[in-house]
């Protein structure tokens, strides 16, 4: 049986003792004066826990853990020329172990390899029946357990209130782990990366060249890996200025508009298909880039006598500004109409026409929140970019 149908097994048992654990309470209800402490669908999710929570656990500790006992029991057939080298062999030859496993064979393969990767499936076989058994019995009696635990003074509410708090409180925990890990990840590949490249040399270069030391690559010419940032920075400011310069107006002119002048039937149809501008995904906008904007501007560059790269920083930048509009107008749109009516009724009462009640009344009542949409713009430009 299969990972998948295994997992689906063990649901139906859980789905069968919920049922069971509901009809059994509700039959000791009938024809009693005491009355269950619990409903009885507490009672069902009670025993649906206990056939499918440890079974789940169990399998998730052998699909986690078989494979890293497999890796060591392999280690068995490496010769001694690979046992006694460094992580590197050791690491390749588990890979070709694995090839061989997948059924990919590329040329001639080492007798040991073969009979390790022969090994490995056997394991594998050996280890779906153990599962198998395993998972489903200890589904089986879990849910037995649960079920005979059901009876008049048996607060089984709770008792799956405990279970869920549990696990909300192992899923926090998962979720702090796993930021905690992301950042010591970056943290420590920092500290080995600063080891090798100085600071200073990474902050304040003016030369990024990346590469393998005396490796010949396309376009880097070899040479000395370098990693100078100052060209990335002035690139990442000079897109995002150029996207903002496009944004920022397009966004905000776009936002007046339907706040103050659209008809409702208008704003209806325009604002949708502005919002949907933020649905693209970002390497389609690149695609796009890459392909119709950058040539386009290359074309128009040089029909009036300018030498101008198909990746350069206009493109990228105009296609960024588009992106970005949906941030800037939706945001600013929420924010104008939120600007009380009796502004607008107090400027039209002393006499001023519609444009200057926006330019001197409503923007500047809403310009707290326009400048934060921008923000936002400008995170998502830099961000992006």
């Amino acid at each position: 049986m299969s990972f998948f149908n295994l997992v689906l097994s063990v649901l139906v048992i859980g789905a069968v003792f919920f049922v069971l654990g509901q009809r059994a309470a509700a039959g000791h209800q009938v024809a009693r004066t005491v009355k269950l402490h619990s409903r009885s669908h507490y009672h069902g999710i009670w025993a649906a826990i206990t056939a499918t929570l440890p079974a789940l656990f169990i399998l998730l500790v052998l699909g986690l853990g078989k494979d890293l006992l497999f890796q060591y029991w392999a280690r068995d057939f490496f010769p001694p020329e690979v046992s006694g080298g460094d992580a590197v062999d050791r690491a390749i030859a588990l890979a070709k172990i694995s090839n061989v496993v997948d059924g990919i064979i590329f040329g001639e393969v080492e007798p040991w390899v073969q009979s390790a990767g022969e090994a490995w499936i056997r394991w594998e076989s050996e280890a779906i029946v153990v599962a198998n058994i395993l998972v489903l019995g200890i589904s089986l009696t879990g849910g037995l357990l649960g079920y005979q635990r059901i009876n008049l003074r048996f607060r089984a509410r709770n008792n799956v209130e405990r279970i869920l708090t549990w696990m909300l409180i192992g899923s926090s925990t998962v979720a702090i782990f796993t930021t905690i890990g992301i950042v010591l990840s970056i943290l420590f590949e920092s500290i080995r990366f600063f080891k090798l490249i100085p600071p200073q040399d990474f902050l304040f270069g003016l030369e990024w060249n990346p590469q393998f030391e005396g490796a010949e690559r396309a376009g880097s010419g070899g040479g000395t890996a370098t990693y100078g940032m100052v060209p990335m920075f002035v690139g990442t400011f000079l897109i995002s200025f150029i996207a903002l310069s496009v944004a920022v107006p397009v966004g905000l002119f776009s936002a007046i508009y339907l706040a103050e002048y659209a008809t409702p039937r208008v704003r209806g149809i325009v604002k949708p298909l502005l919002e949907i501008l933020a649905g693209v995904p970002t390497v389609v906008y690149g695609f796009f880039a890459a392909l119709t904007v950058a040539p386009f501007v290359k074309s128009v560059g040089e029909s009036v006598g300018l030498e101008v790269a198909s990746e350069s920083a206009l493109a990228a930048g105009l296609v960024m500004g588009i992106m970005i509009i949906p941030f800037i107008s939706s945001l600013s749109d929420d924010v104008i109409n939120a600007v009380p009516q009796a502004l607008r009724d107090a400027a039209f009462g002393l006499g001023s026409t519609k444009s200057e009640a926006v330019r001197q009344v409503v923007l500047p009542a809403a310009l707290p929140g326009i400048v934060a949409a921008v923000i936002l713009a400008v995170s998502r430009a830099v961000g992006e970019t």
